[in-house]
């Protein structure tokens, strides 16, 4: 197929060539969609700003008039597309740059919005959230439009939902009233009110968690607590600004001539209270552009819709409509099956899925690897991560990608038993993490006061300044052993030393000062530096990300898709964010399964139905292909079943409570061997003396405690009370490296014999 893809082309605009050079972007010259220069020189001039961007994307640039619709796929530059468009606009004196309100849906990719435009020259436009730019309006007209203060934000409704469910006489558990809470989010940002949930719910095809009535009430009782309290919820904030934008036409008006020209990033993902809001900015105008990708929808349970995106046309005639296919993200090998998982995919959002293109070299096949268990599973993703590593791949550029958080703790245990650094995606923010900003207490005053600082007597150039005053804050030219809390403090002060580094290559006469001030404004952007570190983090929170090597872990039947996805819609989207899962691979892609959820479980489990025709050795794929097509051979990982031998791990017994006899599926019970309700008795002592050991081997090593043994692990060894290797090694958790490393010490405790000196040590 051909890759331009334009829907009626327009003219070019002001300062824009008439035609292009092909070479400046078919051959070499156009960097990677999704990256650029850490430090870039900023262009001279509007047309410079277009240098290096392909035809569509220099299409979606130029065409600054009338309504824009750009559909993206994912790694085609979308980002570069639209920022370089408002830099283009800015630049030539199209656009005013305080006129332009930017809008996304995290802070992560307002803050890269912001960033990116600061190094195309176009300083003063406002890029958001939607809530963010609701709620500074909403701060300023409140005065005006209601009176008085504006009641006070809560940061987390589930608490006041939990009173109000208590109101209703409900008692819900944490699973329950998450789901409920989640029913209410849905219901206020689809505009739906308390009396007509039920209804509402019912037409969507919702699975409510409890019965529509109670929920209904418990919805109502949460309004009723909230206006009693005189507070408001994040979804309040767009409901609110709603309602003074429709009622007071002054106050509309008054935003209209602030903002006259908007941008929509991740469009598909807007729900219909965002799109009214995004209708009361714009007025009767039509200066509007929107990005999106109908095959990236897979936010459908908090009210997201891809029907705006694909109903654009129909509200707009006269829209440009460009379509991005260039794919300068993934290798070949990686596209083809992502192309090939939206080949089968149906539905409306199917129907307008864009085939990419790979703009890269081929890289190696997907590899597909099915494990006997979860745990052994883990341990191949870890030792394969290893490899990685030492073969030269830097630890922050693979990701380990799964359906659900509850997967993840398997995979820290996997990765930090193999030595391996990793950091939770969702976790603590770089620059709100304690170590970081004690590093910028310092670097401002050194570079304040450095003069009278004898750690900088002897040092001249930045990076070795901002070294010299790290090291005062922990940091070290080596890095600690394990992979704990005392090694993430130092890759986030080493973070910033490797920043210090490209500053100063990118600026040389840079000085301290220089490197504070860049650091505030990445703080303000939430434009963290890079930390060496394995991600660990779920298919949602991996959107708009991406890494060199991708491990996709769990693809089976009953986690992708997911047990409760029954509606066609449902199974669609688990088909949509598995395309997402892929489509974060840049070079490697590595998918795998387990044929049961513990060892010595029924191994009754199968490849997610999503892969069928696509990995080698199903039938689909000869049909498709043909028998020698391209498709990357299956590789079955340790512990794997193969028609010639059983492996030993399933030879084990079925797992029975040692009290009741009952048979343990949960991986605490096992490893306790048995139920949790039943008695246990375990010597507290013994199991006291060893987290005491246990802390200590923890401090030595950097790692946490959980490193070491888990609770759970300590516990089955304190009710054991093990008397030799073999006894201690038939504990689950006590695997044969652990076994080696820390058995001597452990059977000594329970032997209650006194630790040398000396043992425990590495």
């Amino acid at each position: 197929m051909t890759p331009a893809a334009l829907v009626r082309p327009r003219a070019p605009a002001c300062g824009q060539p008439a035609r292009w050079s092909r070479a400046t972007w078919q051959h070499g010259n156009v960097t990677a969609a999704t990256h650029s220069t850490l430090f870039p020189q900023v262009p001279d001039t509007a047309d410079a700003v277009l240098e290096g961007l392909d035809p569509e994307q220099r299409e979606v640039a130029t065409a600054l008039h009338g309504p824009v619709c750009v559909l993206a796929g994912a790694g085609t530059g979308k980002t570069r597309a639209i920022t370089h468009r408002i830099a283009y606009g800015v630049r030539a004196g199209i656009l005013q740059p305080s006129s332009v309100l930017a809008v996304t849906f995290t802070n992560r990719a307002a803050g890269e919005m912001r960033g990116r435009l600061r190094q195309l020259g176009a300083q003063g436009v406002q890029a958001r959230t939607f809530h963010s730019a609701a709620l500074r309006q909403l701060q300023y007209f409140w005065p005006k439009a209601v009176g008085g203060s504006m009641p006070r934000l809560v940061d987390r409704k589930i608490q006041l939902v939990a009173e109000a469910a208590a109101a209703c006489n409900l008692r819900l558990d944490r699973g329950e009233l998450r789901d409920v809470t989640a029913e209410i989010e849905w219901s206020k940002v689809t505009q739906t009110v308390p009396a007509d949930y039920a209804y509402a719910a019912a037409k969507a095809g919702r699975e409510a968690p409890r019965d529509q009535a109670e929920i209904a009430h418990v919805y109502a009782a949460y309004e009723d607590l909230k206006r009693n309290r005189a507070v408001i919820d994040f979804e309040d904030v767009l409901l609110l600004t709603v309602a003074v934008l429709q009622d007071r036409h002054d106050i509309a008006d008054q935003v209209r001539a602030q903002y006259q020209h908007f941008v929509v990033d991740e469009y598909q993902d807007v729900s219909p209270l965002q799109q009214r809001l995004l209708e009361l900015w714009l007025g009767d105008r039509d200066s509007l552009c929107v990005v999106g990708d109908a095959s990236q929808t897979i936010y459908s349970f908090t009210g997201a819709t891809p029907d705006h995106l694909l109903d654009f046309r129909t509200r707009h005639p006269r829209a440009t409509v460009v379509k991005l296919i260039r794919d300068y993200r993934s290798t070949p090998q990686v596209v083809h099956l992502a192309n090939g998982l939206l080949t089968q995919a149906r539905g409306r959002a199917a129907d307008h899925r864009l085939e990419l293109v790979s703009q890269r070299a081929p890289g190696p096949e997907p590899v597909y690897s099915e494990y006997t268990d979860e745990p052994a599973e883990a341990e191949g993703a870890a030792r394969r991560i290893r490899e990685l590593i030492d073969a030269g791949v830097p630890a922050s550029e693979i990701a380990v990608l799964f359906r659900t958080n509850s997967q993840s703790e398997t995979y820290e245990q996997a990765l930090a038993d193999a030595g391996v650094p990793y950091q939770l995606r969702g976790a603590e923010r770089f620059f709100d993490r304690p170590e970081v900003r004690k590093a910028g207490v310092a670097l401002r005053g050194a570079a304040r006061f450095g003069g009278n600082d004898s750690l900088l007597d002897d040092v001249v150039d930045l990076p070795s300044q901002v070294r010299a005053v790290l090291s005062g804050e922990g940091w070290t030219s080596a890095p600690p052993a394990g992979s704990g809390a005392v090694r993430e403090r130092w890759e986030s002060l080493a973070a910033l030393v490797n920043l210090a580094h490209d500053f100063s290559a990118a600026r040389p006469a840079a000085t301290l000062g220089d490197f504070v001030a860049e650091l505030d404004e990445r703080a303000g952007a939430q434009h963290a530096p890079t930390v060496q570190g394995v991600t660990l983090a779920s298919l949602h929170a991996a959107k708009g990300l991406e890494w060199d090597a991708v491990f996709l872990v769990g693809i089976a039947e009953g986690m992708m898709p997911i047990t409760y996805a029954k509606t066609d819609e449902q199974i669609e989207e688990e088909r949509r964010l598995l395309y997402v899962g892929v489509t974060r691979a840049r070079e490697r892609l590595h998918l795998s399964w387990a044929l049961s959820r513990a060892p010595g479980g029924r191994p009754n489990r199968r490849p997610s139905r999503f892969l069928a025709g696509l990995r080698p050795g199903t039938a689909a794929t000869a049909a498709r292909t043909g028998a020698g097509a391209a498709g990357g051979g299956i590789e079955r990982g340790a512990g794997a079943r193969t028609p010639a031998a059983v492996p030993r791990r399933t030879q084990r017994t079925v797992a029975r409570c040692r009290v009741c006899g009952r048979t343990l599926t949960d991986a605490g019970e096992m490893k306790l061997m048995r139920c949790e309700d039943c008695p246990s008795d375990m010597d507290e002592g013994l199991y006291e003396r060893l987290r005491e050991w246990r802390a200590v081997q923890a401090e030595r090593s950097g790692q946490p405690d959980f490193c070491v043994f888990t609770d759970r692990t300590l516990m089955a060894i304190a009710e054991a009370r093990p008397e030799d290797p073999a006894g201690l090694s038939r504990i689950p958790g006590v695997r044969a490296r652990k076994l080696q490393r820390y058995g001597a010490d452990v059977l000594a405790i329970c032997a209650g014999r006194e630790i040398g000196a000396d043992d425990g040590r590495d």
